[in-house]
């Protein structure tokens, strides 16, 4: 299934107006489809410039299928992280336990591995020509309204006499920009999605805690690795510092158990407080753990880029209400344990752009047939969350030693082989649960982009930024052998 043939629009037919909320990677992804299909698209983003921050995610499976059907595997290729091994270290920081990367990412054949950000930028870099991207300013609310409000009464009953009924757009107004119009309306703004916020009701309807945080943030690469990341386990926590190609600063991530905590998701000093709590007695002495670890909270707390939030699935009845659906996290975040928060967010706006142009005039059709392809796709991915997320941080000292002992042994065992495969099995499960439809792709409608009343950015303006805010609305992680007792990726 190629996904290349092309289809000629009817000249008739007015490009379709579409917001979407969030420039990260779901939102980019679905830009770039819809613009193909012929629709002209907005994207809002609340940040100043494109967040490049963020930690590295995998590309598998459908996924992969997604990003040669866009034209950007190559790219995505020569961006690799090219990690070679993974190890465990003990108290003193000396390798007890090394590992190949394949191994412990669980990949397979074209399957690959790329920085966040790096990925941000590739969809922006293939999208900013083509999309009027806003940055600096976010939805307030969205409201629903029938055909005849429209400023163009002919235009307005030529959508409802396709349609079959009254109402054919979405009043968009925002904290800074003017209020507009829309067809449709996407939420593709993350685990805190605003747009389900204003939709659908507060987010603590919809998220299950999986009863563990993680933090990811930049440091310097005071231990040398080049691409290589070690992890270090105590009970209850993992922590993993690593470097991939051609990064001159090192990653951390740290992960703990936990019952849900009070936190703001914006308030960067209560979760840095709660980080601080968490591991504040872990490397105070070399039996109690890596002594870096000091090190690695004063990095956290120093850097541009720090992440910090709870493992939790978003888990809905429905995706869309009216003109308004939600995608990637928003709609279905399966946490980083999931190793597949970015693949969901590529296959999800492959299948929604796809479903858009397939039912033309009868978007409730399209976000209906959407749901249908993605849920069972979600549903394993969900189910793999809640088990890997368990198996990331070990109960006791016991358990780490035996788990050390097992990873040592592995690469002399005759048996080797079929243990990395099983490894991968469970992974390549969830990446692969979903069957992709060959949707015609037409020529894009030139169209000019419309430039907002006040003349606020518009136009692809804001240009990338390195660093800067949180580092990412997916979650970002590691990707380790869940069996192996690494750190799933998003």
């Amino acid at each position: 299934m190629s996904g290349t043939g092309t289809v000629s629009p009817s000249p008739r037919t007015k490009p379709r107006t579409v917001l979407i909320s969030g420039a990260s990677i779901a939102g980019p992804a679905l830009a770039y489809w819809l613009h193909r299909h012929g629709f002209a698209v907005t994207v809002v983003e609340r940040a100043p410039a494109l967040r490049t921050g963020g930690y590295k995610v995998d590309i598998r499976g459908a996924a992969v299928e997604v990003a040669e059907r866009m034209g950007i595997l190559g790219d995505i290729q020569r961006a690799s992280t090219d990690m070679r091994t993974g190890a465990y270290v003990n108290d003193d920081g000396k390798r007890i336990a090394t590992l190949p990367a394949a191994i412990f990412s669980a990949r397979v054949g074209r399957d690959d591995e790329i920085m966040r950000g790096d990925l941000a930028r590739i969809l922006y870099e293939r999208t900013r020509a083509d999309v009027e991207y806003v940055f600096g300013d976010s939805i307030t609310s969205l409201t629903e309204r029938p055909g005849e409000h429209h400023q163009d009464h002919r235009e307005d009953q030529d959508h409802r006499d396709r349609e079959g009924h009254g109402a054919c757009g979405v009043d968009v107004t925002f904290e800074r920009g003017a209020p507009r119009r829309f067809d449709l309306a996407v939420g593709a703004d993350g685990l805190h999605s605003n747009v389900r916020r204003l939709v659908f009701g507060p987010e603590e309807q919809f998220v299950r805690h999986l009863g563990a945080y993680i933090s990811a943030f930049s440091l310097p690469n005071e231990l040398g690795l080049d691409r290589e990341e070690l992890y270090h386990a105590v009970p209850g926590k993992l922590v993993c510092v690593y470097s991939s190609a051609g990064a001159p600063a090192a990653k951390g991530m740290l992960t703990f158990r936990s019952p849900r905590l009070a936190c703001d998701h914006r308030k960067p000093e209560q979760q840095l407080a709660l980080l601080d709590s968490a591991f504040e007695d872990v490397g105070v002495a070399p039996s109690e753990g890596w002594t870096l670890m000091p090190r690695l909270l004063e990095a956290a707390r120093a850097a541009d880029d720090f992440y910090f939030d709870g493992m939790q699935l978003i888990e809905m009845d429905r995706w869309s209400r009216g003109r308004v659906v939600l995608l990637g996290d928003a709609a279905h975040c399966s946490s980083p344990a999931s190793g597949q928060g970015t693949g969901m967010a590529l296959v999800g706006a492959y299948v929604l752009a796809g479903e858009l142009a397939a039912a033309g005039r009868a978007p409730e059709e399209a976000f209906a047939r959407y749901e249908e392809e993605m849920r069972g796709y979600v549903a394993v991915n969900h189910a793999q969350a809640a088990t890997f997320v368990k198996e990331m941080t070990a109960d006791t000292r016991r358990q780490i030693r035996f788990r050390h002992l097992m990873m040592r042994m592995l690469p002399h065992l005759p048996w080797k082989n079929l243990v990395a495969k099983k490894i991968a099995e469970d992974v390549q499960r969830g990446a692969n649960a979903i069957t992709l439809k060959d949707h015609p792709v037409p020529v894009p409608v030139p169209a000019p982009v419309p430039v907002p009343a006040d003349g606020h950015a518009a136009g692809g303006g804001g240009g990338p930024a390195s660093g800067g805010g949180p580092a990412s609305e997916h979650a970002p992680a590691t990707q380790g052998a869940p069996a192996a007792g690494g750190a799933p990726a998003a």
